[in-house]
Parts: C-alpha cells; sequence; structure tokens
C-alpha cells in the first residue's frame, strides 16, 4: 500500500433475527436493534476462523448489537476491544425501522420498490436521504483513516455502509453494491482523497 495508507476490512454482520410485523425489533437511537439468529452467530465463528490469525491494528463495531455479537468471536482470537464508530451504522429507515423494511421489501411494496428503482432512501417516509447518508459515512471513514496511518483496520458494519463506502470509492450509483452477504468481506485502501476498493462480498470462509 502506499506509505501512510490505511486498509479497512470491512465485514458485514452475520445474519439477525427474523422480521415480523407482531414483534418488531428494538430501537437504539431510532435504529432496529436485531440480535443475531443461529446463522448469524455460526458466520460471526466462521470470520474468527478466518481472520483470527492475522494482524489488525484496531477492531470497531457500531452501536447496533448484531455488529458487537458478529465481532466477539473476531475480538476474542486478535486480542481487541471492540472501539465504537457511530457514523458507520446502518441508513436511518424512519418510519420503516423495526424490521418493517425488511418486510415491506418482501412484500413487493410500491415504495420499496420505488426505493431500489429510483435509488434514493429518503422514497421512503422519514428515510435519512442519499446525501445525509453519504456524508455520515464519509466521515466515519475519514476519521478512521485519520486515526490509523499505515495500519489495517477490522470494522463490523452494515450492508447500506458497506454500499456507500463502495459508491463513494468508485463513483458509482448509490445502490450499486447494495446486498454484500451476511458475513462477507470486503476491503478499502484509503489514502489521503483516494479510496481504493480491493475486494467487495468476499465469502470463502462461509462457502461450506
Amino acid at each position: 500500500m502506499p506509505e501512510g495508507a490505511t486498509e479497512l476490512v470491512l465485514i458485514r454482520h452475520g445474519e439477525s433475527r427474523a422480521a415480523r410485523e407482531d414483534s418488531p425489533f428494538p430501537l437504539v437511537d431510532g435504529h432496529a436493534d436485531p440480535e443475531l439468529a443461529e446463522e448469524g452467530q455460526l458466520q460471526a465463528k466462521r470470520i474468527a476462523d478466518r481472520f483470527g490469525g492475522q494482524h489488525f491494528d484496531a477492531l470497531y463495531v457500531t452501536p447496533l448489537r448484531r455488529t458487537a455479537e458478529t465481532a466477539a468471536p473476531l475480538a476474542q482470537r486478535l486480542g481487541l476491544t471492540p472501539r465504537l464508530r457511530p457514523e458507520l451504522r446502518e441508513i436511518h429507515l424512519g418510519d420503516w425501522e423495526g424490521g418493517l423494511f425488511r418486510i415491506r421489501t418482501a412484500q413487493g411494496h410500491p415504495l420499496a420498490v420505488r426505493c431500489r428503482a429510483e435509488q434514493r432512501w429518503e422514497v421512503i417516509p422519514g428515510a435519512e436521504s442519499n446525501d445525509a447518508f453519504a456524508a455520515r459515512v464519509r466521515a466515519g471513514v475519514e476519521r478512521l483513516a485519520a486515526d490509523h496511518p499505515g495500519e489495517r483496520v477490522a470494522v463490523v458494519t452494515h450492508a447500506g455502509v458497506i454500499a456507500q463506502v463502495f459508491a463513494l470509492a468508485s463513483g458509482s450509483t448509490p445502490f450499486a453494491f447494495l446486498g454484500a452477504d451476511n458475513g462477507s468481506v470486503s476491503q478499502v485502501v484509503v489514502h489521503g482523497p483516494q479510496w481504493t476498493p480491493r475486494r467487495f462480498n468476499d465469502v470463502a470462509h462461509l462457502e461450506d
């Protein structure tokens, strides 16, 4: 890597429990906060098996527990205490928080279809706008790079955040990279204003 660059290994959290309209997820600062499902716990162990013997200078999570639960086995293997990076929490989905976004998407709700077609989060009532989300994610990545020049950092985060990082790095449309698998690994090298994608949605540790 270029001297002083920061390598960010972006890990999507493991699968969380299923959304049910009659049992909404608890909220943390307005964001849905489900725990990991059994499959997600297994994915977290697979992540630790793959990366537990590698070197990382720091490990970050968001305030949402599915990232902390995913990071726990890796943190134990690495001997690192996870740090919080609130800017890299998931997109705020407004009136569709608490699991309702998943349900409406599965139902083919007209607003869900429109959101995907127009690639604009703010189509959902009360949702964070594309511009606000991009600015928040950019600030979080820039802060990581400033705090860890020349270092390798693991970040357990969310699909929307990973998509936004890659959109900013590549100049793609907003949703081009939306849909990284649970437990997948993506990588970006940050060197000043230059963000270089290195890999996306690597699931080699999950394939069997």
